[in-house]
């Protein structure tokens, strides 16, 4: 005779209860196993036993991987149901949220122009008025900070172009020192070498002779007898050829 259907409930006696319990726990893990082998499937089993004590399979030890594959497909599943759901209901009331908020954003704009101000309240226009200085003094504190900021680079690069204003002029002053200690050395052995050529000219004139000099700047005054004027031109010239002859003589 066949086996009758069990009644399957609780097993009231604890060591038959843990006793069943481990045997089909390991025939549970056993049967999750194969079928991962076989199917080439992903399996995830979790098992509490009464004593809150866990069991667990897996396979390839990929617990967490299988659990978050699991949570965002039901996820995915959740949200997909309910946008086929209600999806027409909720673009109609995305659009009529974006279309108030961009009237508002316009409106807002054309307040800060000074327009379309008659439709606002007293306490409209002092929020509004209160807004728009609290943003005046933030534009006039970043631009004071610009303005320190440029300021600061220009006092800086003067600073700069005057310590190298410093040193140009310092260098300046050190190679004039320079050529004037080269100069003059060259200009005492120039004169060195021309002196005694000056000094032995002059000693060399006869004393109470004068020197030879040719009037250009003179008048002419054209004179009654020529042969006077020649004789007068020889007389004078006559110490100079003493004088070239006694230098050569001697």
């Amino acid at each position: 005779m066949g086996r009758g259907r069990v009644q399957l409930k609780r097993i009231e006696n604890k060591i038959n209860r843990q006793v069943t319990f481990s045997k089909r726990r390991t025939g549970l893990l056993k049967k999750a196993h194969e079928i991962s082998v076989l199917c080439d499937a992903e399996v995830a089993l979790i098992v509490f036993s009464h004593k809150g004590k866990l069991f667990e399979y897996s396979t390839d030890d990929c617990m967490e991987k299988i659990l978050e594959r699991y949570e965002r497909y039901s996820y995915e599943e959740r949200q997909l149901a309910a946008t086929d759901f209600d999806s027409q209901g909720n673009w109609t009331l995305e659009y009529n949220r974006l279309k108030a908020k961009v009237e508002l954003l316009q409106r807002n704009h054309r307040n800060y122009l000074g327009e379309d101000l008659d439709s606002m309240s007293l306490k409209e226009l002092q929020n509004l008025e209160q807004q728009i200085d609290t943003a005046l003094k933030h534009i006039r504190a970043r631009k004071n900070h610009l303005m320190s900021q440029s300021i600061s680079e220009l006092q800086r690069k003067e600073k700069a172009i005057q310590v190298q204003n410093n040193m140009l002029v310092k260098q300046i002053k050190e190679k004039e020192k320079k050529d004037k200690a080269v100069a003059q050395p060259a200009l005492w052995d120039d004169q060195q070498n021309q002196g005694p050529h000056a000094s032995s000219f002059l000693l060399s004139q006869p004393a109470g002779l004068p020197l030879p000099c040719l009037n250009i700047g003179g008048c002419y005054q054209e004179e009654a007898d020529p042969e006077v004027r020649r004789n007068e031109l020889d007389h004078a010239l006559e110490p100079t050829y003493s004088f070239h002859l006694g230098g050569y003589g001697a």
